[in-house]
C-alpha cells in the first residue's frame, strides 16, 4: 500500500465497499457524537468521511488532531447506513472505517476558518493567502483559471499560433502607465523596465517573419488597484498576426474568445456569431461609454436640438452655449411615485451633476417639471425620437460634451440597474472600434496619444499631415463583455516615416523616436509586413467567467490595494550594501 494514499478523497464509491483504503490530506471538520467521531478528510479533489470508533487507537488520535491538519488514515470502505448518504458529495455513499491514523503535519489555532462560508477581512485573507486557497470558492476559481489558460492556449495552436515567449528585462516604453524600473548592476545609472505589455517584441515577432504568435503573457504596471484591475502585475492572451486588415483580426479571435465563455457559461448566453462593431462615437452618444453592457437594453438618444431656444431656459441656454442634452428612457415609470424621482435626483447630486431632469409622458400628455416649461410640440419630438409610449419616462444629461455623455451612460447604468433590465446569466460581447488617434492631456494641455502609439492611422501619412490631430482615427479596438474591457488593440504602424510623423504630433523629435524604439524601428527598415493583434485579459475573462467582482479572488497570490504583498513583506528595504553594489542613494520623500 502506498506511504500516503491508494486514492484521492474523491475517489471512493459504493463500488469500493469492503476494500482497504487509505486516504491524506486536511482535516476539513470533526463531529464527535460520543461513541463514534467523524473527520472530512479534505484534498485538491474532494472530501471523504472517515469515523473513528470509541476505544481504537486510532480514534485517541484523531480526538486529539486539529482542524487543518494534515493526516493519513488507512481504514475499509464501507456503505454508509440508509438515510446517512449526503447527496451533496460524490463520496457521499460510502466512508472510510478509519483503523490507523498518522498526523503529517499538526496546524496551529487558524487566523481564519476553512470550511463555511464566513467573511474575513482582506488584510487577513492576503496575509495568509495559503490558507485562503484552501477554501472552495477560492480554489474553484484557482481551477477555472488553469482551465481557462488550458482552453485558450489548445484554441490558439488549433488557429494556426505559435506560442513564444518574450523577454521579461526590457527598456522604457510609453504604454500609458507607469513602468517598474530594475537597476542594472553592470551598469551603474541605467535601468531595465518589466514589460507593460509584450508591445514591441511581438511585433518584432512579426517583421521577423512568424506570422502567427501568441503568449499569455505577464505584464507589469505601477498603477492603481481597482476592482477588475490587479496592481504591479497581470496576465494578458498577447496575439499578433501578419498580413491581417482590422476585420481578419475579429473573425480570428471571436470563435476562440467566444468558444471559451461557451465551454465554461455553465449555461449562461453568449453572444452568438458576429460580434457587433460599434464606433467609438457612437458608443459615447447611444450607451454614454466606450465600455458598453449590452444585457442592458437602454439607449441615449441626443435631444439637443429639441431644447435649442425652447421655453425651457437652462436647456436653452447649455444648447446655445455649444453644450448637449442627452435623453436616458425609463420603461414604464410614469406612474412611479414622487420618490422614485427625487431618489434619483439625489443620487445625480450625489455623482457631482446638478441635477436630473425629467418628463413622464403619461396618457393625458406630458408632466414633471420640466414638461410645464417646454412646448408641447418639443415634449412630443422627444417622446418621438426616444422611442416612448404612455407609461413612460424620459431623464436628461445636459452639459458639456464628453462629461454630459459620461454622466448619461451612468445614469443609463443607473436605471438598468434599479429598474431590473440588465438580462441576467448572460456574457454579451461587442467591439468598439475607431477610437480617435490623439487627444488632449489634460495635465499637460498638449496633443497626446489617446490609445496605442503604435497604431496605424487611419488615412495613413496623409491624415497625419492635411487633417487636425483630434480628427484623426486610428484603427484601434476593445473587445468588451458586460461593460467590462477584456482588450485593447491594433492594426499596428509598420512604416517608420508615419510612425515617426504620429510621434511628432505627440511632441517626440525624430531624435526621440530613435533613442526610445530605434530597435523596433530600425526593423521596419528592413521590410516590416501589415500586422495587427490585441491582447484580452486573462483575469479579466476568468473573474467574468466566476462572477467575481474583484479581480483579486482569481488571482493565486495577488497584491493589496496598495501594491502590496502581505504574505511574503514585499516590497520590502533592502540593505545599504545592496544599494551601494547597485550605485543606488535613496533621496526619501520627507514625512
Amino acid at each position: 500500500m502506498h506511504a500516503y494514499r491508494t486514492h484521492t478523497c474523491a475517489a471512493l464509491r459504493a463500488s469500493d465497499a469492503g476494500k482497504p483504503a487509505r486516504l491524506s490530506g486536511w482535516v476539513h471538520a470533526r463531529r464527535d457524537h460520543g461513541g463514534l467521531l467523524f473527520i472530512d478528510l479534505r484534498d485538491h479533489y474532494g472530501i471523504t468521511q472517515c469515523v473513528f470508533a470509541a476505544g481504537t487507537p486510532a480514534f485517541a488520535a484523531a480526538e486529539q488532531v486539529r482542524v487543518e491538519s494534515v493526516i493519513t488514515v488507512t481504514g475499509t470502505v464501507v456503505a454508509r447506513a440508509e438515510g446517512t448518504v449526503n447527496p451533496k458529495l460524490p463520496t457521499g455513499e460510502v466512508e472510510l472505517r478509519a483503523e490507523a491514523l498518522e498526523v503529517q503535519s499538526a496546524a496551529e489555532v487558524l487566523p481564519m476558518q476553512v470550511a463555511g462560508e464566513e467573511r474575513f477581512p482582506d488584510e487577513i485573507r492576503l496575509k495568509y493567502r495559503f490558507i485562503d486557497l484552501r477554501r472552495e470558492r477560492v480554489h474553484r476559481n484557482i481551477m477555472l483559471r488553469a482551465q481557462v489558460i488550458a482552453s485558450i492556449r489548445r484554441r490558439m495552436i488549433e488557429a494556426g499560433f505559435t506560442e513564444f515567449q518574450t523577454p521579461i528585462l526590457t527598456a522604457s516604453s510609453p504604454e500609458g502607465a507607469r513602468d517598474f524600473l530594475v537597476p542594472a548592476r553592470l551598469h551603474p545609472g541605467k535601468f531595465y523596465a518589466l514589460p507593460q505589455a509584450p508591445q514591441q517584441f511581438k511585433q518584432l515577432a512579426m517583421v521577423a517573419g512568424f506570422d502567427r504568435y501568441f503568449q499569455i503573457a505577464p505584464c507589469f504596471r505601477d498603477e492603481a488597484s481597482r476592482a477588475d484591475r490587479s496592481p504591479g502585475e497581470f496576465y494578458q492572451l498577447d496575439f499578433e498576426m501578419s498580413f491581417v486588415t482590422q476585420e481578419d483580426v475579429f473573425e480570428t479571435i471571436e470563435p476562440v474568445i467566444a468558444g471559451v465563455f461557451e465551454e465554461f457559461a455553465n449555461g449562461r448566453a453568449v453572444t452568438q456569431g458576429r460580434f457587433p462593431r460599434i464606433p467609438y462615437a457612437q458608443a459615447l452618444l447611444t450607451y454614454g461609454s466606450d465600455k458598453p453592457d449590452l444585457r442592458n437594453p437602454l439607449t441615449i438618444t441626443d435631444v439637443t436640438e429639441h431644447f435649442a431656444g425652447s421655453g425651457f431656459g437652462l436647456f436653452a441656454k447649455i444648447a446655445a452655449s455649444g453644450g448637449i442634452v442627452r435623453a436616458i428612457p425609463a420603461p414604464g415609470t410614469a406612474a412611479n411615485p414622487r420618490s422614485f424621482f427625487d431618489k434619483l435626483n439625489e443620487w445625480a447630486r450625489e455623482e457631482g451633476a446638478g441635477g436630473l431632469g425629467y418628463i413622464q409622458f403619461e396618457a393625458e400628455g406630458p408632466k414633471g417639471p420640466i414638461a410645464r416649461n417646454l412646448e408641447a410640440g418639443r415634449a412630443e419630438a422627444i417622446r418621438v425620437a426616444c422611442g416612448l409610449k404612455p407609461g413612460d419616462s424620459v431623464f436628461f444629461a445636459a452639459g458639456k460634451g464628453d462629461e454630459t455623455a459620461k454622466f448619461a451612460g451612468k445614469v443609463r447604468t443607473k436605471l438598468g440597474e434599479d429598474l431590473g433590465l440588465i438580462e441576467p446569466d448572460a456574457f454579451r460581447f461587442c467591439w468598439i472600434t475607431d477610437f480617435p488617434m490623439y487627444e488632449i492631456n489634460e495635465e499637460t494641455g498638449r496633443v497626446d496619444f489617446s490609445h496605442n502609439p503604435f497604431s496605424m492611422p487611419q488615412g495613413g501619412l496623409e491624415a497625419l499631415e492635411m487633417q487636425d490631430p483630434l480628427s484623426i482615427k486610428a484603427y484601434q479596438y476593445d473587445i468588451v463583455c458586460n461593460g467590462i474591457e477584456l482588450s485593447s488593440g491594433a492594426i499596428r504602424n509598420h512604416r517608420p516615416d508615419i510612425m515617426i510623423r504620429a510621434f511628432e504630433i505627440a511632441g517626440y523629435t525624430a531624435a526621440d523616436v530613435e533613442a526610445r524604439f530605434g530597435g523596433m524601428l530600425n526593423a521596419f527598415r528592413y521590410g516590416a509586413p501589415p500586422h495587427g493583434g490585441s491582447a484580452p485579459g486573462i483575469d479579466r475573462i476568468v473573474m467574468l467567467l466566476a462572477d467575481e467582482p474583484n479581480i483579486r479572488e482569481v488571482i493565486l497570490f495577488p497584491l493589496n490595494q496598495q501594491g502590496e504583498d502581505l504574505m511574503m513583506g514585499a516590497p520590502a528595504e533592502v540593505p545599504p550594501a545592496r544599494l551601494r553594489e547597485l550605485s543606488l542613494r535613496l533621496d526619501l520623500p520627507k514625512k
